[in-house]
């Protein structure tokens, strides 16, 4: 009995690894479908762009007016506007559906063949899981992003103040040309492009520019939850909800800090 057990534990383990490796195929398939729809598209806005009015002004007339009724042509454009919101919607999904399904499939096998017992009691609780785990992903790569923000921005007010220090070393505007073409880079301030940022990303939020750290995250979460993808179906809420997002990430601590202290 108990080798039959461990043979049908073998089995199952070897139809998971199939299933796994299916699965990841039909997700990189996916991902590189989306990806070259996504390029081809952007191609075509840049065409657009270099054609400029004389497009423009063929799309305007008749046979423009023909082309864009044609069924196909309605088709076309509908697949590269929509397939690449749907395809990224379906990798996630499969991703979602690959860890439920091999997790618990492995944990059955390794039943059978070692007497071990399950991680999780049900089958909905693996999916629990995975999407805790995604949220932790999620939330240490925005700290990721957010302290790699921080040191370009810290790199950036360091070199500007280094490069208004050498200035001063200098007493006239010859000595001045000699050493920065010489021996220094000159810097921009950044003062101005970092006060601007940071205006916009509270003019996004809703908050004044004067918000303390809670009131940013409260404005957040509406805006988050007003313009997630699941719940908001607009054509552009993919985009709005990246930017709150980005927004969100560029208003922490540390600039919250320097921008009390620019003004």
């Amino acid at each position: 009995m108990n080798r039959m057990k461990v043979l049908l534990g073998k089995i199952l383990s070897s139809i998971t690894e199939v299933i796994s490796i299916v699965l990841d195929i039909l997700i990189g398939i996916i991902n590189f479908t989306v990806t070259l729809v996504n390029t081809i598209a952007r191609g075509f806005i840049a065409l657009i762009g270099m054609g400029g009015c004389l497009l423009l002004f063929m799309l305007a007339g008749p046979f423009g007016i023909l082309m864009l009724l044609n069924p196909y042509v309605i088709l076309t454009i509908l697949f590269f506007v929509v397939f690449p919101l749907l395809g990224t919607k379906f990798v996630s999904y499969l991703k979602y559906i690959k860890y439920m399904l091999t997790e618990y499939l492995f944990d059955r096998a390794n039943y059978l063949m070692y007497g071990t017992n399950s991680k999780y009691a049900s089958f909905s609780e693996y999916g629990y899981r995975y999407k805790k785990a995604e949220e932790a992903r999620k939330r240490k790569e925005q700290q990721q992003r957010q302290e790699q923000q921080r040191k370009e921005w810290e790199e950036r007010f360091k070199q500007w103040q280094e490069y208004q220090n050498s200035q001063r070393t200098y007493d006239n505007y010859r000595g001045y040309r000699q050493y920065t073409g010489s021996n220094q880079q000159a810097y921009s301030n950044p003062t101005t492009e970092f006060k601007k940022k940071y205006e916009e990303s509270c003019d996004l939020l809703n908050v004044s520019y004067s918000a303390d750290k809670y009131q940013i995250k409260l404005a957040y979460r509406k805006k988050a939850k007003e313009y997630h993808p699941d719940i908001n179906k607009s054509a552009n809420a993919t985009e709005m909800f990246q930017k709150v997002n980005n927004a969100y990430e560029f208003l922490n601590d540390d600039n919250i800090r320097r921008y009390k202290n620019i003004n």
